[in-house]
């Protein structure tokens, strides 16, 4: 009795680059306050549109099965793994990106927050790191808890918060503590009445 072998289709960026016309949609994404207008295989994930076709690397991928956070972006201010939802899915959406939140010459908080406090090593998570920071910090500001709080009726930040919403985000190089202290010390600046700490 012979057994009889499927191929799986190809499913690799350079192959749904090359897809016939035809099966292209158009999709309208919003990236970093700027439209785009692109055709599309509807197979593509939002981490190979970002990648592939607006040229925004600063999304990494990694395991590319939502394991290790890598690709994680905003999407309406909530972080996803940008590898494990199709681009088509995100017509209309406001989708944020690391290149989203500063430049070299003009560093957003938490990417200035990674680099004084060395919160990587060889760098390949960091994008993804600092996006889940931003949510995090958002999600303790909004009273959103997590399975290690302990009073639900009030969120705290705390660093057992920190490390418990940052679990989905590997670092392979074990740079964790100094990620921890990166996200603390800009909750610590953003809590600071005005004019806290400044020279005298």
């Amino acid at each position: 009795m012979s057994t009889r072998q499927t191929r799986s289709p190809d499913l690799s960026p350079a192959a749904l680059n090359n897809s016939d016309a035809a099966s292209l949609v158009n999709v309208a994404l919003s990236v970093n306050g700027q439209k785009h207008e692109l055709k599309l295989d509807p197979r593509v994930t939002l981490l190979d549109a970002l990648r592939e076709h607006l040229e925004l690397t600063g999304s990494k991928k990694g395991c590319d099965h939502g394991q290790c956070g890598a690709c994680t972006v905003l999407v309406n201010g909530s972080r996803i793994n940008s590898c494990l939802t199709l681009a088509v899915m995100h017509g209309g959406d406001e989708i944020t990106t690391i290149e989203g939140l500063g430049t070299p010459d003009d560093l957003g908080a938490l990417q200035a927050a990674f680099v004084q406090h060395d919160g990587y090593q060889c760098g390949y998570c960091t994008s993804g790191q600092i996006m889940s920071a931003v949510a995090v910090l958002d999600e303790i500001g909004r009273g959103i808890p997590s399975h290690v709080t302990a009073d639900l009726n009030e969120v705290a930040y705390s660093d057992d918060e920190v490390r418990e919403r940052m679990s989905g985000n590997i670092c392979r190089c074990a740079a964790y503590p100094n990620i921890v202290a990166a996200i603390r010390d800009v909750h610590e600046q953003s809590t600071q009445p005005s004019g806290a700490g400044a020279a005298q």
